[in-house]
């Protein structure tokens, strides 16, 4: 059965779109980046990893590949159909009770930007629910400039180009989001709900939740290695 789209979210183009506007299709034609070898350079090799909104497994099948064991949870089906290699779940990430623990969390994908406070608050306490001792959360932020420097575009290497067309404010806080993906033989948008956060902002939400930033892994704070709080 479908879920039903979240106020705010939508999606266009081929194939099942989920319900904050992903669709399936796209997201398993584009690329794997850099996130894999942060992510690798980050943690003790063969670490027990639980990856929180997995997607198609851009991330997982990387991971899978050297040597960690992944259990991946996303409340789209149709998205975990293309998880090969991870021990999988189908459901809400804020509501999340596996009943075991994790040398690592990952909270990837600008997840902590969610429009929703609530919904926010529910995925960093999962995060640190699932953390075991001496573990570590690694958590991608929205860049700085993510909403001020628009509209932008990127022609990527494999042929397809990415347009972030617009973030508008839409009260309390949040931005609206619309971005297009044009492939030489299809195309889609996105249009989402977001919450731009300020390093203080998005450290008060850690501490909220009972964990606290370990170190920024990367110059631009994209990256973000927490610990549980003292």
């Amino acid at each position: 059965m479908s879920l039903q789209m979240r106020t705010g979210h939508k999606g266009t183009g081929p194939g099942a779109i989920t319900p904050d506007g992903c669709a399936v299709d796209l997201y398993a034609r584009l690329p794997v980046g850099d996130e894999p070898d942060i992510i690798a350079a980050a943690v003790p090799s063969g670490a027990r990893l639980l990856e929180l909104g997995c997607g198609v497994g851009r991330m997982t099948h990387p991971l899978v590949e050297r040597g960690f064991t992944v259990t991946a949870v996303d409340e789209s089906s149709e998205m975990l159909a293309r998880v090969d290699g991870a021990r999988t779940v189908c459901g809400p990430i804020e509501g999340l009770e596996l009943g075991e623990t994790f040398d690592v969390v990952l909270l990837a994908s600008f997840l902590v930007h969610t429009g929703d406070e609530r919904v926010r608050q529910g995925l960093l306490r999962t995060c640190r629910r699932h953390l075991g001792p001496g573990g570590v959360v690694l958590i991608q932020r929205e860049g700085e400039d993510y909403h001020s420097r628009v509209p932008r575009e990127r022609v990527d290497p494999s042929g397809f180009t990415v347009r972030i067309c617009s973030s508008e404010p839409v009260g309390g806080g949040v931005h609206s989001v619309h971005v297009e993906y044009e492939f030489p033989d299809a195309s889609w948008t996105q249009t989402f709900r977001a919450r731009p956060l300020t390093k203080e902002a998005f450290e008060a939400a850690l501490a909220e939740a009972g964990l606290a930033v370990d170190r920024y892994l990367t110059s631009d704070g994209i990256w973000v290695r927490a610990v549980a709080a003292d």
